[in-house]
C-alpha cells in the first residue's frame, strides 16, 4: 500500500466515525418512546409489535437502499415527564427519526425537543389538534384526527335520535381533545354534553365518574381514555343501572378493551382509524396478517397493531425515496411526495403544507366472545 492509498483509507476511517451513529454500517436507527409497562402497556406493546413486524420482515429482504431499519424503544409507562427523558436520551443518541409514540401528553411533552432538534416525528398514535396546529415540519400523522372520530361518534348517535350525550374523559391533553372533539360536533346541532366526568391518567378511579354521570340519564356515553379506565367505567355504570351506549375512540385499544371486559365487552362502539386487521378484505389487511402469521405464536392481530405495520411501511416508503444516502431533510422532502398514494386500500396523501395523511374513520363493536366486528 502506498502513502497516497493509506491516507484515502485513514480519511474514509475518519469520515465514518464522524457520521451520526443512525448513518453508519448500513443501518437506520429509528426511536420510540411509549408505555411497555402500566395500565396502558398493550398500546404500547402492540404498536411496537406490528412496527417492528414490518421492519424484520423487510430487513430479512436486504433492506432498503442498502439499508437495515433498527428500532430502538423506551418505556415512558405513559407518563409525560418520562417520555420527554427517553426524548432526549434518543436524540442525544442521535437517532435518525421517531415513530410510534403513544399518546396525546407524551407527545406533547416531547414536540418541543423534536421541533428544536429538526428530527422527524411520523405516525404517532394520537389524533389530538395539539400535534397537528400549529403545522411542524417535522411532524407526519398517519391517522385520522380526534375531531373526525368524535364527528363520526356524534353523527351516528344523533341519526339514530341519540342527543342526550355525556363524556367520560381522562383529565389530560388526551382527554380534554376528546372532549372539545365532541362539542365541536355537538354545538352545530344546538346540543352539548349532558354530563361530564374524569379520571386520571393511569388509574381506574371511576366511582366519582359514574356518579356524575349516571344519574343524568344520557342516551349514550362517549370515552375519551385508554382500556383499563375505560373497562372500570363500563362496569361500575352497568352496576350502577345504566343501561345505554357505549361509544370509544380509537386510542382505547381495542383489543385491549375487549380482553379486559370479556363477555361484558358485547355492544361496546368504537371509532376506528386504520382498515379493519381480522379479515382479507382489503390487500393491506392480506398483507398484514401474512405477515402477522409468520411473526410466530405471540403475534395476534389487532388494530394497535396494524396501526404499528401500517407506520412502519409508508415511513419505509419514505426512506425509499429519499435515496441511498437519506439526510433528515431529505426524509421529510420525500415523505411529503406521498401524494394521494394507495397502500393496499388505505389512502396516504401528504404534501409539503399538510402531513396529516388520512382522515378516513370507521365504526366497530366488541363481541361476547371477545372478537371486533364492523
Amino acid at each position: 500500500m502506498n502513502r497516497r492509498d493509506a491516507t484515502r483509507r485513514v480519511a474514509a476511517v475518519g469520515a465514518t466515525l464522524s457520521l451520526p451513529s443512525w448513518a453508519q454500517a448500513s443501518r437506520i436507527v429509528l426511536g420510540q418512546s411509549a408505555a411497555f409497562s402500566g395500565p396502558a402497556a398493550q398500546l404500547g406493546i402492540q404498536m411496537n409489535k406490528g412496527a417492528k413486524i414490518y421492519f424484520d420482515q423487510l430487513n430479512a429482504n436486504g433492506g432498503i437502499n442498502g439499508h437495515t431499519v433498527e428500532l430502538r424503544t423506551l418505556d415512558d409507562g405513559y407518563e409525560p415527564d418520562r417520555c420527554k427523558a427517553n426524548t432526549e436520551k434518543l436524540i442525544k443518541d442521535e437517532v435518525f427519526g421517531l415513530i410510534g409514540y403513544v399518546g396525546t401528553p407524551t407527545c406533547v411533552a416531547a414536540l418541543p425537543l423534536i421541533v428544536d432538534a429538526k428530527i422527524p416525528f411520523f405516525g404517532p398514535f394520537t389524533g389530538a389538534e395539539a400535534l397537528r396546529d400549529p403545522f411542524s415540519k417535522w411532524v407526519f400523522h398517519l391517522r385520522a384526527s380526534y375531531y373526525d372520530e368524535t364527528g363520526l361518534i356524534v353523527k351516528q348517535l344523533t341519526s339514530l335520535g341519540l342527543k342526550k350525550i355525556a363524556v367520560f374523559y381522562q383529565n389530560d391533553a388526551y382527554g380534554k381533545a376528546g372532549l372539545e372533539g365532541v362539542k365541536r360536533a355537538l354545538k352545530p346541532l344546538g346540543l352539548e354534553p349532558i354530563a361530564l366526568g374524569t379520571v386520571e391518567r393511569n388509574t381506574v378511579d371511576v366511582a366519582k365518574a359514574v356518579a356524575e354521570i349516571t344519574p343524568k340519564m344520557p342516551d349514550a356515553i362517549v370515552q375519551i381514555s385508554a382500556y383499563k379506565s375505560c373497562a372500570a367505567f363500563i362496569r361500575e355504570a352497568r352496576k350502577s343501572g345504566y343501561g345505554g351506549t357505549f361509544f370509544n375512540v380509537s386510542f382505547v385499544g381495542t383489543q385491549a378493551l375487549a380482553d379486559e371486559l370479556g363477555r361484558e365487552g358485547r355492544g361496546i362502539m368504537v371509532s376506528q382509524v386504520m382498515p379493519f386487521p381480522f379479515s382479507t378484505t382489503t390487500p393491506i389487511s392480506r398483507e398484514y396478517l401474512d405477515a402477522v402469521s409468520k411473526a410466530g405464536p405471540e403475534a395476534q392481530p389487532n388494530y394497535s397493531s396494524m396501526e404499528g405495520y401500517l407506520s412502519a411501511k409508508v415511513f419505509a416508503e419514505g426512506l425509499r425515496r429519499a435515496g441511498r444516502n437519506p439526510s433528515r431533510d431529505s426524509l421529510v422532502n420525500a415523505l411529503e411526495s406521498i401524494q394521494n398514494a394507495n397502500f393496499g386500500g388505505f389512502r396516504v396523501d401528504f404534501s409539503p403544507k399538510d402531513h396529516v395523511a388520512s382522515h378516513f374513520v370507521d365504526l366497530s363493536m366488541l363481541t361476547e366472545d371477545g372478537k371486533v366486528r364492523r
